[in-house]
């Protein structure tokens, strides 16, 4: 058998009547043609009314037991509010006193992401360091490709709402609606790019090669003076299709050997200050959790916010690869952070 329907709002006001009328609950329940069951459930609910909230005594917290919540904070990174004050051993605290109590000593934060940096890796961050100790970073030409999608990032879309209003709907889509891959490059002041790699294509060896000399030896390295070309370094990370035979190669016949193409250490993001001009220009894509409806949208707001770095700002990245020397070496390979 299906289930019941649910006494309606006229039905329930037709019961009140009958009760006050006298009518008995068995009566009602031939008069409506409804179950004798329900029609005493709605009696008895409606009779026994809302239960009054019970004020509990809140626990008051010392100076002492403040300072083992301090300590216990500073031992245990990423940990629940609650798991601090057990470790503490104070119990009969509501939850928003406990986050009020952090909130003045503590934030809330992400853990932070990083490569996995082993011993080996340690070693050649410092002799990569040691080697360029003395390079004139001003003319090294630091490259890197960057994926952004149609929605961003899913932590970038929170922010303050006024009272009484309601927060935008946000789409939601797999992998991130898609996506475009960027190619750039930051020299001293200036900006090389940003490429748009053709959509749907993979880059393997092979069309790395090509999408270089269509986008950057075409459109720029071509115009540049023998003399700069002479005392040129090119930097690029050890993504298969970079550090491969035939990409290898291939740069040679164009001229980039040697000296004139850097060595890079493993798992070492921290070191290549494109990283930070691509930090600026999701910041200003994905302000106020931004999204976008094609990946033509999302590829016109990386240019229009690439146009709108300038140069001291690329030059203010550039200089600061002698700091970041300093600091693996300091750190003994150790990461540095962005």
């Amino acid at each position: 058998m299906g289930q019941k329907k649910d006494l309606t709002g006229s039905e329930k006001s037709k019961i009140v009547r009958y009760l006050a009328e006298g009518c008995s609950s068995l009566k009602i329940a031939k008069l409506l043609k409804r179950d004798h069951r329900t029609i005493k459930r709605f009696i008895q609910n409606s009779q026994q009314g809302r239960k009054k909230r019970v004020e509990k005594p809140r626990r008051k917290i010392t100076a002492h037991e403040l300072r083992k919540v301090k300590r216990a904070a500073a031992k245990m990174p990423l940990a629940t509010s609650l798991a601090i004050f057990q470790s503490c051993n104070i119990t009969g605290v509501p939850k928003s006193t406990r986050c009020a109590i952090l909130r003045d000593m503590a934030k809330v934060r992400k853990a932070e992401r990083r490569p996995p940096l082993n011993k080996t890796h340690k070693l050649k961050r410092q002799d990569w360091a040691k080697k360029y100790l003395k390079t004139d970073f001003s003319k090294v030409l630091w490259t890197d490709e960057m994926r952004v999608s149609l929605d961003g990032p899913d932590g970038w879309a929170r922010g303050w709402i006024g009272k009484g209003q309601r927060a935008p709907v946000r789409l939601r889509r797999q992998q991130g609606g898609g996506g475009v891959l960027v190619w750039a490059g930051i020299i001293k002041d200036e900006l090389v790019g940003p490429f748009r790699v053709e959509d749907g294509v993979k880059l393997n060896s092979q069309s790395y090669c090509q999408f270089l000399e269509d986008t950057f030896f075409k459109q720029w390295y071509r115009k540049k003076s023998a003399s700069f070309k002479k005392n040129v370094i090119f930097m690029q990370d050890n993504a298969p299709s970079h550090a491969s035979k035939y990409s290898t190669a291939w740069l040679a016949r164009k001229g980039i050997k040697e000296e004139k193409l850097m060595t890079w250490p493993p798992c070492s993001p921290d070191l290549n200050p494109i990283e930070n001009l691509w930090s600026i220009i999701k910041c200003e894509i994905y302000k106020e959790g931004k999204q976008y409806t094609s990946l033509n949208s999302v590829w016109e707001a990386v240019v229009a916010a690439a146009r709108n770095v300038d140069g001291e700002q690329i030059k203010t990245l550039t200089e600061s690869m002698d700091g970041r020397l300093l600091s693996v070496l300091a750190k003994k390979g150790g990461y540095i952070g962005r």
